[in-house]
């Protein structure tokens, strides 16, 4: 008969940060283990709150399901020896699957006779298998930080104070640390009381009456109805961040919702420095207008119920003041000096130990920037604002603002420029040259602020390359994937002419200048090629481009990050879908094209008298009228013509090997049949690797 199954892992306040991921972790144990133990189940339900972990396993089997099944061993011929007897490989691989000898047999698979076993194995009950299996999931699991505690070698993300395992009716008997299984659950820390569990089914329910919410979802849509109420029955727009609401969603177990009020006066400081402070050190969320305009309340999430709200919403106003009374006092201080002063103190601020100061970063990005700039053609006006905003871009990390808020750089930068009489281009550019800031945010939208941006992520990225920082797996301490994506994304955005390689050679050159960096500049620029082609990919993906489009067009290349793009969509366009079968002819065409052209070396000398038969002759001609086409489409970025124009060559190609032998016997003839081919692929090539689409 199948019963639920129930783990609650009790814990001190574990870190709001952690909890999903330890929710999910523990559910996703679980569920790997029932499916390795063979253990049939309707589901498995997750729970957390800050103090607990659970989980709620419907409808488990009573046991385990049993298995009958062929296991190969090894081959005849090492199984059996000369006598005909089995040797030590074949005894082993019996004892290995508890059958006898006498049991093997053989099958014969892909012409060769391996010797097998009937493997069966009769299902275990699932009450015999619980105490040992749950304390080991419990112990494997991990966390960005763990902890140990008392005399206890066990590390976990926090002390565990508490364990429900429930099979049914039956307690799950099993211990960690001196933390023994009960039925026991502990309600809310100041509004509940320990509550006893009968069976799994009631374990939601019977935490509510102890005022604790464990569903994650349903405490998210009360805090976001709570907050929904709120705003209509005072005229508020609440500013709801989803990192913010995720943080809060874990900090309590019995959401309230409140407000609270602070001095108007405080509206004289920029708006992102208000709410920068209620977000990130008080969790709090703004109250807007209409508009988008601040207002002096605030809302906040208690973790309790709704008595005596009037006192704790002082009590965060309080807090709020002080924490408002600091930003002011900033704000006021920073005003008092002059940008060059900042710049000064930049001076000795050390970036990277082998990359010098941040006062050398900034001079690296004016130098890179000059050099983008006369690359883009830029009028005097955008090349005199790049220096400028280049030359300032990183005064406002010295400001007391941005040492108490770290998040304000360059919203900082940019207030403080204008109040320091900068012009508006410079201003926006200071702030604009951080952005993408994530994948959500959108890059900068100036030209000054794209080129100013491009610099400094571009110098990061080939500083920490050149000193051997590279992202390996999951390790990217620097953000250097982050800021190559928003490289392209800006790149994208602005359809800037830039080639990447163009890019990796100006900030290696002004590396080379300073005299910095440990690795060869060759080796440098082909890491940074196969890096910054993986983000490329990233957002051929993000734009549902097929994976063997993208495959074959970024075999001919990514320099050009947005012709790539546009190569990419014109080939979706002409081999996806419906078109899959029109365009299949033309891409077996132009792969044998290029596999026949690789065997002709470089020479693309074409000698129109060694033409041996009138299908030679109307390939060439094909070509070079396409080849005319090509061009100017590609320089005029119109690649969907140029796939058209290339296209149009499958009929003549088909017509060219039909009618001749390629590698004839004649050397000349041969040569100049393969230089033809060799005209044509470098087109092919140079548009897509149309072996790597999918048939």
């Amino acid at each position: 008969m199948p019963k639920d199954l129930l783990l609650e892992i009790g814990l001190e306040e574990v870190p709001a940060r952690f909890v999903r991921g330890a929710m999910e972790q523990l559910k996703e144990k679980i569920e790997k283990w029932l499916e390795a133990s063979r253990l049939a189940h309707e589901g498995v339900t997750a729970y957390a709150t800050p103090r607990r972990l659970a989980v709620v396993v419907n409808g488990l089997a009573d046991r385990q399901e049993d298995v009958s099944e062929q296991v190969k061993g090894p081959a005849r011929k090492i199984a059996l020896d000369e006598s005909g007897a089995w040797t030590k490989a074949a005894l082993g691989f019996a004892r290995s699957n508890a059958v006898e000898p006498e049991a093997l047999f053989f099958k014969e698979l892909g012409g060769v006779e391996y010797v097998y076993a009937n493997k069966s194995s009769v299902g275990v009950e699932t009450a015999g298998l619980l105490p040992e299996a749950l304390p080991a999931i419990i112990t494997s699991m991990t966390f960005p930080k763990n902890m140990r505690w008392g005399a206890y070698d066990l590390r976990f993300v926090r002390p565990i104070r508490w364990l429900v395992a429930l099979h049914g009716e039956a307690i799950v008997p099993f211990a960690i640390t001196d933390v023994e299984t009960g039925r026991t659950t502990r309600g809310h820390r100041f509004l509940g009381a320990d509550a006893e569990i009968s069976v799994p089914s009631e374990y939601a329910s019977k935490l509510r009456e102890q005022h604790v919410i464990a569903d994650v979802e349903e405490r998210r849509e009360a805090i976001l109805a709570q907050l929904g109420e709120l705003a209509k029955s005072r005229g508020w727009e609440i500013a709801i961040k989803d990192d913010l609401l995720e943080e809060v969603l874990f900090l309590v177990e019995t959401p309230t919702a409140l407000s609270g009020s602070f001095d108007p006066a405080f509206l004289d400081i920029p708006q992102e420095v208000l709410i920068t402070s209620m977000r990130e050190h008080q969790r709090y969320f703004p109250v807007l207008d209409a508009q988008g305009k601040l207002q002096p309340h605030f809302v906040t999430v208690r973790n309790g119920d709704d008595a005596a709200l009037a006192a704790v919403a002082k009590g965060n106003e309080k807090v709020l003041r002080a924490r408002l009374s600091d930003a002011k006092f900033f704000y006021a201080e920073d005003q008092k000096g002059a940008i060059d002063g900042f710049l000064r103190k930049l001076e000795s601020i050390v970036y990277h130990e082998e990359l010098g100061t941040v006062a050398d970063k900034v001079r690296r990005i004016r130098a890179t920037a000059d050099k983008l700039a006369e690359l883009l053609r830029a009028d005097e006006a955008v090349r005199a604002d790049v220096s400028r905003a280049a030359d300032i871009c990183k005064f406002d990390l010295v400001t007391q603002m941005v040492y108490e808020f770290p998040e304000l750089q360059g919203i900082m930068g940019e207030d403080y420029a204008l109040k320091f009489g900068e012009k508006p281009a410079v201003a926006e550019a200071i702030n604009a040259h951080y952005s993408p800031r994530n994948a959500s945010d959108n890059p900068p939208a100036s030209l000054v602020g794209a080129i100013v941006g491009i610099a400094d992520k571009l110098d990061t990225i080939v500083g920490c390359f050149l000193i051997g920082i590279v992202p390996t797996g999951s390790q990217d301490p620097y953000a250097l994937r982050r800021q190559a994506a928003g490289i392209v994304s800006t790149l994208l955005a602005h359809g800037l002419e830039l080639k990447l390689s163009d890019l990796f050679r100006l900030s290696l050159d002004v590396y080379a200048a300073a005299g910095l960096g440990k690795r060869e500049a060759f080796d440098v620029s082909k890491d940074l090629s196969e890096f910054f082609a993986l983000r490329v990919k990233n957002v051929l993906t993000e734009q549902q481009i097929r994976y063997d489009v993208t495959d074959a067009v970024l075999g001919a290349g990514c320099d050009d990050v947005r012709r790539t793009v546009l190569r990419a969509q014109a080939l979706q366009a002409a081999a996806g879908g419906d078109g899959r079968e029109s365009f299949r002819p033309a891409a077996e065409a132009f792969g044998r094209v290029a596999n026949l052209a690789a065997k002709g070396g470089d020479s693309r000398q074409v000698d129109a008298s060694l033409f041996a038969d009138p299908a030679e002759g109307a390939l060439y001609e094909a070509w070079m009228n396409a080849h005319g086409r090509i061009v100017t489409a590609t320089a005029e970025t119109r690649l969907s013509d140029a796939l058209t124009a290339l296209s149009a060559l499958s009929g003549p190609i088909a017509a060219f090997f039909e009618a001749v032998m390629v590698m004839a016997d004649d050397e000349a003839i041969r040569r100049n049949r393969l230089a033809l081919l060799g005209l044509i692929a470098d087109d092919v090539r140079g548009f897509a690797d149309f072996a790597k689409l999918a048939g």
